[in-house]
């Protein structure tokens, strides 16, 4: 046995596999989006609601294809989600709390005030609802367009954006627990919490077999389905079952995070973003966009992620609980925050938990999120380079 440090080229490897997966997802967005407003977007879109029921004797789930996609697959890009905050918690940027303050104080602004805004213009009205819409932060789309930087991007950098763009994760899917919960089965929701704590008993004997854990979290998938919590935490809460020590070389969280990272990258996302992005566009689209609920959306991502990073940055260092990374400074965090607004993957996914039943406000919701993510991502690659330029600058590099 020997002590695993989180070696550079472990997060190296993980920051070019988002990389490569944020670009990928971009190109799926922009495909989707042309395919639905073609002569084919009616049979496109007509694909992902074809049903696809799944019975097996007395179960039965009634899923059309998008929902296998957003409630089945996705549970898998969440076990990776999970899985690597838990690594982050045992030997990663979050591990101490000198080194997590920053992103953490960071991200509870990045959440807070874009929910603020969002609650401003839609405060008693249904689309209220939606307040969970611009909290989120997309860690592939928002690293892939940071990748498109290069070199010049210092490695604190790099560490900082994934740091707060997992903690966000991590919000969100609490979001999605506490407020986003359909018709509640508390018989199934306490066989969920059984099965859960037979896992973690497993995980405390040192079972370490991950086929032990694999099937069994189908079992709090299921569980979670019929309780009406959304079946995707059981990603979450299966990463964290699954055993990780801190002195083993090879173990099951770390073999699995590291087995998911390709399909999770260049299948599962993807998919996602093609089912979810086919949209048909109509010609009142433009108007939506001034909707309160969309506004609420495009200012909480556009302004209120990086005025509650920035903001709640300062208010970390002035009270000397955080402190700010080499090569990091005040423009660089506010184009952080401008990345971070890059909602995408988690803010689609919320709008469908948030308005399931308004399929109208549903598409408003993903336009305006598709919008104010790309907008986040020009400014923000923008004012990064010509901060990074300044930089170069003033060393003498160009």
């Amino acid at each position: 046995m020997r002590m695993v440090q989180p070696a550079p080229g472990i997060f190296q490897k993980f920051f070019n596999s988002e990389k490569a997966g944020g670009l990928i997802l971009i190109a799926c967005t922009a495909l989707s989006l042309a395919i639905s407003n073609s002569p084919l977007g009616r049979s496109f879109i007509h694909l992902w609601h074809m049903p696809a029921a799944l019975q097996f004797g007395a179960l039965q789930i009634p899923f059309r294809i998008e929902e296998w996609i957003n409630d089945g697959l996705m549970t898998i890009f969440f076990l990776l989600v999970g899985l690597e905050i838990e690594r982050e918690l045992y030997i990663g940027e979050l591990s101490s709390f000198k080194n997590a303050a920053l992103p953490i104080m960071a991200a509870i602004g990045g959440m807070m005030i874009p929910a603020l805004i969002h609650f401003l213009f839609n405060h008693g009205k249904p689309e209220q609802a939606g307040i969970g819409i611009p909290m989120a932060t997309d860690i592939a789309f928002s690293l892939g367009v940071l990748s498109l930087l290069g070199k010049r991007i210092p490695l604190s950098m790099k560490i900082f954006l994934t740091a707060l763009a997992i903690i966000d994760d991590l919000g969100a899917v609490i979001i999605i627990a506490i407020f986003y919960t359909q018709a509640f089965s508390f018989l199934y929701l306490c066989l969920a919490l059984g099965l859960f704590l037979i896992l973690l008993l497993l995980n405390r004997k040192n079972v370490f077999t991950l086929w032990v854990y694999l099937p069994a979290g189908i079992g709090l998938w299921y569980f979670l389905y019929r309780s009406g919590v959304h079946p995707t935490l059981s990603g979450v809460l299966l990463a964290f079952a699954i055993p990780f020590r801190k002195n083993m070389e090879k173990q099951p969280s770390s073999i699995l995070q590291h087995a998911l990272h390709i399909p999770v990258n260049f299948f599962i996302i993807p998919l996602f973003a093609l089912a979810n992005t086919a949209i048909h566009l109509t010609p009142e689209w433009k108007s939506e966009i001034f909707s309160s609920n969309s506004l609420g959306i495009s200012f909480g991502l556009l302004l209120g992620k990086p005025l509650g990073i920035a903001s709640f940055s300062a208010l970390g260092i002035a009270l000397g609980i955080a402190r700010l990374p080499k090569g990091m400074n005040t423009t660089k965090l506010i184009g952080m925050g401008l990345l971070a607004g890059i909602g995408f993957t988690m803010s689609i996914f919320i709008s469908n938990l948030a308005f399931s039943s308004d399929e109208k406000m549903v598409q408003s919701s993903k336009v305006a999120v598709l919008v104010a993510s790309l907008t986040a991502a020009l400014l923000g690659w923008i004012l990064l380079n010509a901060s990074l330029r300044k930089s170069d600058i003033r060393q003498g590099l160009v």
